[in-house]
């Protein structure tokens, strides 16, 4: 099974347990979405959620963002990680959307393929992979991007999807190339779900329940840790190049 056909089969196998089409999580739009996933590194949603919820609440607009001092702006988005740098790096990010769109306004983008915008965004200070794809994806560009958390990335790895030194930032690139050009946005909105609430629920960082998951003869680490599963995928694959 080639990798690509690997990650259409655990599309297809997971879909059904996380309930595709999934409904999208918010309506921001792309300028909002692009400070929630700022604020959203290497911090829970919820705690990222209380720091924009904070900030928007007190400064309403994002020039009143721009403009605040810095140390208002740190106190306010203080439930996210390192407040105290996202804080200057915020205000960094707004002015140079401003510089590059002449505006605080990223609805432009709608305008754009896919990859030119993507490209757009990581040109901006703070915006990888990760962030300009949240952006296209989640956003009301409802565009077909490939996110890939923390999550996402922890369960490629252990499909083999993705190499063990492969970091998240490039994984990104990687794990696009096997998902199909046709695919619209709901697709690989849904693709990136089931993946990301398949390592939350199953494939944990520490003890995995692989007795239970649905891709253990998929997955060459689950095969190491529930014994006798190798031995069964690999009867199953011979079974099927037989019929």
């Amino acid at each position: 099974m080639t990798p690509a056909e690997k990650a259409m089969e655990v599309h297809r196998r997971l879909c059904p347990v996380y309930g595709c089409p999934i409904e999208y999580f918010n309506r921001l739009g792309p300028l909002e979405e692009l400070v929630s996933s700022y604020l959203n590194h290497r911090t829970r949603n919820r705690d990222a959620r209380r720091a924009y919820d904070a900030l928007r609440a007190a400064l309403p607009t994002w020039e009143a963002v721009r403009d605040a001092d810095v140390a208002e702006v740190e106190r306010l988005i203080a439930p996210a990680t390192w407040p105290e740098q996202k804080a200057p790096g915020l205000q960094r990010l707004l002015r140079a959307v401003e510089a590059k769109a002449g505006r605080l306004d990223l609805g432009f983008l709608a305008d754009m393929p896919v990859r030119d915008a993507r490209d757009w965004l990581e040109d901006l200070p703070g915006c990888g992979p990760k962030t300009s794809a949240a952006v296209m994806s989640f956003s009301t560009l409802r565009a077909p991007a490939l996110p890939v958390d923390s999550h996402h990335h922890r369960v490629a790895q252990r499909l083999g999807l993705i190499g063990p030194r492969v970091a998240v930032g490039p994984s990104h690139a990687v794990l696009e190339g096997w998902l199909p050009a046709e695919w619209d946005a709901q697709t690989v909105y849904d693709h990136h779900q089931v993946f990301m609430r398949h390592g939350q629920r199953v494939c944990h960082w520490r003890e995995p329940d692989c007795a239970d998951c649905p891709l253990l003869d998929l997955c060459p680490e689950g095969a190491a840790q529930v014994p006798g599963a190798a031995r069964v995928a690999e009867v199953e694959e011979r079974q099927g190049r037989l019929l």
